[in-house]
């Protein structure tokens, strides 16, 4: 009797450990709770990204993990972007002597013009809940900062920040983008 008891208890203990490994995998009992919600974040968001270690980082210091304060954050550091975008586009567009240059860096400086302008009805749409409104004004960015970007592909060669940032607020964006359609949506 002591000899099916044990295999009794063997049998057990293979069920519970089965159950708890497969528990463990699907993440119901996760194994570590502090990395949960940044890998939750990472998976869900990040991954989906153009840029995900831009994204990772950048969501780092967001201070939240509920979409609406990440799209409001992130909304955020667009507009600071394409503003600070704009003015340096304008900048360049005063100082330099190329004429090709200048006329690419006042196109840039309308785009980012047009770009703040969207990104202020993405925050508008983001506030009263329309978040199909915010994914179509930020692909709307993405188009317009594309508008810019794809200047650069031709000469004469550009030196300035301009085409790093605007890499920067197209990967804001992609993060936007994300973020936009894993809110909820109304009926």
């Amino acid at each position: 009797m002591t000899n099916s008891n044990s295999n009794l208890n063997r049998g057990i203990s293979s069920s519970i450990s089965v159950f708890i490994f497969c528990l463990l995998l699907s993440n119901v009992i996760p194994l570590d709770a502090g990395t949960t919600l940044s890998n939750n974040i990472k998976s869900s968001i990040c991954l989906k990204t153009s840029n995900p270690s831009f994204c990772t980082n950048l969501l780092k210091s967001a201070g939240s993990t509920d979409l609406k304060a990440l799209a409001t954050y992130t909304l955020n550091l667009a507009h600071k972007n394409a503003g600070k975008s704009m003015t340096l586009a304008k900048s360049l567009a005063a100082t330099t002597t190329n004429s090709q240059l200048k006329k690419r860096y006042l196109s840039c400086s309308e785009n980012y013009d047009e770009a703040i302008g969207d990104i202020e009805n993405a925050q508008k749409y983001l506030a009263t809940g329309d978040f199909n409104g915010v994914n179509l004004a930020t692909s709307g960015i993405m188009t317009t900062i594309n508008d810019c970007q794809d200047s650069f592909e031709h000469p004469p060669r550009d030196h300035s920040l301009l085409p790093k940032k605007s890499k920067t607020l197209k990967d804001i964006c992609s993060i936007i983008l994300v973020i936009s359609n894993l809110l909820p949506r109304g009926i």
